[in-house]
């Protein structure tokens, strides 16, 4: 496998993202799809390598976008990096910077989905079913419950199905 070619395929996939994510309102998850797509059409990456790439990408976006602060502070990102961020080429750290911060954007809107989705044991709740967040085992009432620790692994934080 040449590194140098997965490594120019990194910097066009980051390009297309950047594109994609600066022109249309897709999601983070979409973007990174479209983006691959579009690598796939200008490389000649084997599927393997694609999806190596892509992961890649997935990986330090999200990374750095938890490692944001609120604001599109450059101190943040040079703090992520752990070096100054005046080394990096304008463009790919414009892009980045684009891409992490409207993936935080969309990583703090999904927290705070699960926040009001959790439920705990020692809640009450409505007929449903629920899942286990640690072990995945499924629990389900027919009627209004005391939502119980969980009977496999006496978990105490589930999702409703």
């Amino acid at each position: 496998m040449n590194k140098n070619k997965l490594v120019t395929a990194y910097t066009d996939f980051m390009k297309h993202l950047h594109e994609t994510m600066e022109d249309t309102l897709h999601s983070f998850a979409e973007a990174l799809e479209i983006s691959k797509e579009k690598t796939r059409k200008d490389s000649n990456l084997t599927d393997e390598e694609l999806d190596k790439v892509s992961e890649f990408v997935r990986r330090d976006v999200e990374h750095a976008a938890h490692g944001l602060s609120d604001e599109e502070d450059k101190e943040s990102l040079s703090e992520w990096f752990k070096f100054d961020i005046e080394l990096i080429e304008n463009f790919a750290l414009d892009a980045f910077l684009s891409v992490a911060d409207k993936t935080r954007l969309e990583l703090a809107k999904l927290e705070e989905l699960a926040k009001v989705h959790t439920y705990h044991s020692g809640d009450i709740t409505v007929p449903g079913t629920f899942i286990c967040d640690d072990c995945g085992k499924e629990i389900a009432f027919k009627t209004a419950s005391e939502i119980p620790e969980c009977p496999k692994c006496q978990g105490k934080t589930f999702i409703r199905v």
